[in-house]
This record gives C-alpha cells, sequence and structure tokens, in this order.
C-alpha cells in the first residue's frame, strides 16, 4: 500500500507537467480502477495493490496499447489478469476485511442504526459476492459496480454482449439467492 502511495504521488507530480496523454488518461482513471479493484479484492489495500501492478505493468508496456481504443478497457482486462494470475498463485489466501475487522481496528463507525445496517448489507454483498464464479464476479463488478454498459462490458471481457447479459442474469439470480434464499427475488428486471 505504501508504494502505491508512491507511485501515485510520482504520476500526480508529473501529471501537471505531463503532457503525455497515456499517463493523463491513466491518472485520470485511477479512481475507478480503485472501484474495480475493490469491488474484486473486497480489501482496500488489496485493491491498491492491485492498481499499483496494474499501473506499472502498463507503463512498462504502454508501446503495446493501441492509440484510438479505450484505455478504461485495457486497463480492466490487465486488473482482471493480475487478479487471475494472484488468485492462481494464492488459493488458499483470504484477505476479507470484514466490517468488523474494519470496526475493531479503529475504522470510522457512525453511531448511526441504519448506516450500521447499510455497512453490514454492504458486508454481505461482498461475501456473496466472493462466493461467485470470478466470470459472474468480474461482469458484477464491470456493470452494477463501474457503471459500464453491456458492450462496454464486452468489450473488457472480449466476449460477446449476450454472453455479458447472460452471464449478468445468472449472477444476479445467484448473489439474490446467496442473499435473500431461494423464495425471494428482489429488485429482478
Amino acid at each position: 500500500m505504501y508504494q502505491l502511495g508512491l507511485v501515485l504521488i510520482s504520476l500526480a507530480m508529473t501529471y501537471l507537467e505531463e503532457t503525455d496523454v497515456f499517463r493523463q488518461q491513466m491518472i485520470a482513471l485511477l479512481p475507478r480502477l480503485r472501484r474495480f479493484a475493490y469491488s474484486l479484492t473486497s480489501s482496500k489495500s488489496d485493491a491498491d495493490d492491485l492498481v499499483q501492478a496494474a499501473c506499472e505493468r502498463a507503463l512498462g508496456r504502454q508501446a503495446q496499447f493501441e492509440i484510438g481504443t479505450r484505455m478504461d478497457s485495457w486497463m480492466f482486462r490487465i486488473i482482471h489478469t493480475l487478479r487471475i494470475d494472484a488468485a492462481r498463485s494464492m488459493r488458499s489466501r483470504t484477505s476479507h476485511a470484514s466490517f468488523n475487522e474494519e470496526y475493531d481496528s479503529g475504522g470510522t463507525v457512525d453511531g448511526s442504526h441504519t448506516q450500521m445496517e447499510a455497512k453490514l448489507m454492504l458486508d454481505n454483498v461482498r461475501q456473496a459476492m466472493k462466493q461467485l464464479p470470478e466470470k459472474d464476479q468480474m461482469v458484477l463488478a464491470l456493470v452494477c459496480v463501474d457503471g459500464q454498459s453491456y458492450k462496454e462490458a464486452a468489450e473488457t471481457l472480449e466476449v460477446p454482449v449476450g454472453t455479458v447479459m447472460s452471464r449478468l442474469a445468472r449472477a444476479r439470480i445467484k448473489l439474490n439467492t446467496l442473499l435473500h434464499g431461494d423464495n425471494e427475488m428482489v429488485g429482478a428486471h
């Protein structure tokens, strides 16, 4: 996490002087990349590490980026690839910071009952998402968390739009079943 801070500071310092469009686009994408990585890892520090590794890889392979293509899709694919590589190499390691761990470690938690319920529900959704197959997690993260259109998600995942739609439908049903059981179908469209 410390290293990510150094990378971000370095990128930000050069941003003001930087005329390199590639780096400017990457800096502008950082918030979306962090959200996406966090939705995959459920851990702020793991998400930061993943974004840092993706930025390092992108900077090292800048020549492979095709001008005129979407940098966000390229960066999401890099994050996805890195996430799969990390999962393969560390299958036994789980690093989910639950609501209780965040609370116990001194994280700021408002005493409001409604806010606490929302945080608990979010933690339940994160836990349920971790139980889904990687493909389902990816499509949920791209469409529901990052707000990409089906077409954008299809380009990012390099699959047809219909595949994104069917994966998303199945993922939503699985997620709902994990959260509410078989009898309740909330928010299905």
